[in-house]
């Protein structure tokens, strides 16, 4: 594994157990076993290393959406996996997923961050636009649908993720949510499946 390659593991590491604020270059060095010098010749910054960080998942969650393009069972069912594997990704990396999603400093980045954010999102576009072709949604501008569908998870996952989304209090779980908006957003005559 290259070093860099390893920096990266390492703040990875430091985001899922403490957050932004635990990803130090110094932090960083120590965990990957490296000097604490090393880091600096990688990236320029906290923030290079964060939007290096961010990179990386963007890519990673584009290539699960793409994946979940290729299955051979209906649109519907691929589109309802690929948003219950993207809520369970922010479940289980809840720090990453801030990171992507609710990070401002993140959002400003342009370059490969920016095409990465953008690829994610474009293979998760591709799999609303199989469900419209099937008549399984709304014949409306897919990038509009696609960008409702994905605040509407993201919405559902910062709910459950902030401790307010109690089902004792009448809210839906995640899943029950994803569910409950497909079968809204879907066309009377289709019903989505179960």
């Amino acid at each position: 594994m290259k070093t860099s390659e390893r920096i990266l593991e390492s703040a990875a590491a430091l985001l899922d157990a403490g957050g932004t604020s635990a990803v130090t270059l110094r932090a960083v060095g120590q965990v990957s076993g490296v000097s604490h010098n090393a880091p600096y010749k990688h990236f320029v910054n906290r923030d290079s290393l964060l939007a290096a960080l961010a990179t990386q998942e963007f890519q990673k969650l584009a290539a699960a959406f793409f994946a979940f393009g290729q299955e051979k069972v209906q649109p519907l069912t691929k589109l309802k996996r690929a948003l219950q594997a993207f809520s369970q990704y922010g479940r289980d990396y809840p720090g990453r997923y801030q990171l992507l999603f609710s990070d401002p400093d993140i959002a400003k980045h342009e370059g490969a961050l920016s095409q990465a954010a953008m690829a994610s999102f474009s293979a998760f576009a591709l799999l609303v636009a199989e469900c419209q072709k099937a008549g399984a949604l709304p014949a409306v501008p897919t990038p509009a649908l696609a960008g409702l569908l994905y605040a509407s998870v993201h919405g559902l996952i910062d709910l459950e993720a902030s401790g307010r989304m109690k089902t004792e209090k009448g809210f839906m779980s995640v899943t029950e949510g994803i569910a409950l908006l497909l079968k809204v957003l879907a066309p009377e005559k289709n019903e989505v499946l179960q």
